[in-house]
């Protein structure tokens, strides 16, 4: 469109340079004031133009930059999801080790009152045949007789590897 514009005013001028002298002069004034105007026209133009080029280049850049800023901002919130999911499995994991601790401990307390009871009856037990081998003993010094010596010295000798 400029440049039919300027091809307009040379053929003016081309005309107005042809004409009479008085007339001419007040063609010519028009003229440059037609170019002076078409001149700051066309740089309007262009100033316009570039701030319509860098404003479509701001909009682009920012709407890539939104978009970019979008996907991450999905893509941080997909990890974050993930993350807290298998931090809540691995919570779970160390609750349920923690109950299967407990339970094993106070099997374990169980088991060793059983022990200790168990213990206790063959301490008791190992005790009394002691006792019990030294009443004949204690009746031979009494009587001055033992019957069943034999049997007397065989349990002895069980009895004392028992207490080693």
């Amino acid at each position: 469109m400029m440049q039919s514009l300027w091809c307009c005013i040379r053929k003016i001028d081309l005309e107005a340079r042809s004409l009479q002298p008085n007339v001419k002069a007040v063609l010519l004034a028009k003229l440059r004031e037609y170019k002076s105007d078409l001149n700051n026209l066309k740089s309007e133009h262009k100033r316009l133009a570039s701030a319509n080029s860098n404003q479509a280049a701001r909009d682009d850049l920012l709407e890539s930059g939104m978009a970019d800023a979008m996907s991450v901002s999905a893509n941080q919130r997909g990890r974050l999801m993930m993350s807290t999911e298998r931090l809540n499995e691995s919570s779970d994991r160390i609750k349920e080790s923690r109950r299967t601790m407990l339970e094993t401990e106070e099997l374990g307390v169980s088991i060793l009152q059983d022990l200790h009871q168990q213990r206790q009856s063959l301490l008791h037990a190992n005790d009394m045949v002691f006792l019990l081998l030294k009443v004949p003993y204690r009746l031979h010094l009494l009587t001055g007789k033992f019957e069943g010596k034999d049997e007397r010295k065989r349990l002895m000798r069980k009895g004392g590897r028992k207490n080693k």
